[in-house]
């Protein structure tokens, strides 16, 4: 099972794409306190549109909290890292991996990171970028191991149309 751990998340707009993108994907999100907004906020439900009712995830109290509810493969993504995630295998289905991602004015600490330097991974970028948003590298993340995966279960086509629009008459 593919599991995304955003640790302090800041930023309510990006916390409603990811958990948006959690549902689309089978996803399971996991947050780590404190929170920089409410759950309840207006900007969580607009940038998650109608579909965060359906986002499974659990809020933790801190990170210690977290770790010792859950087992499993954990990866960082980090800045300070220095693999691409292609290095890494996340082809097993039936692995619970979780791909863990820092808040957005300071990342994860590096007290974290210490203990995980073999799973600290970078996206490639120039030297003009310091980072990627982190609701699109959530994306890219959960993409690169579905992929791996073979998608799994993912629907391929759009479920609310008998035709794709390719094959329609009209």
């Amino acid at each position: 099972m593919l599991n995304v751990v955003l640790f302090e998340p800041e930023i309510p707009g990006n916390t409603g794409n990811i958990m948006r993108t959690c549902v689309a994907t089978n996803t399971k999100l996991h947050l780590i306190k404190p929170l920089g907004f409410s759950l309840e906020d207006k900007y969580i439900k607009r940038s998650g549109v109608n579909y965060i009712d359906n986002c499974d995830y659990t809020v933790y109290e801190n990170i210690d909290d977290f770790f010792s509810k859950n087992t499993g493969k954990f990866y960082f993504l980090t800045r300070y890292g220095h693999k691409p995630p292609t290095e890494f295998d996340y082809s097993n289905p039936d692995e619970n991996i979780y791909f863990v991602f820092g808040k957005e004015s300071t990342g994860i600490p590096k007290s974290i990171l210490k203990e995980h330097l073999s799973t600290c991974m970078r996206f490639p970028m120039t030297n003009k970028v310091r980072a990627l948003n982190l609701s699109n590298t959530v994306a890219i993340m959960v993409y690169e191991a579905l992929r791996q995966q073979n998608y799994n279960d993912l629907l391929r086509d759009e479920p609310h149309k008998s035709k794709t629009y390719l094959e329609d008459d009209d």
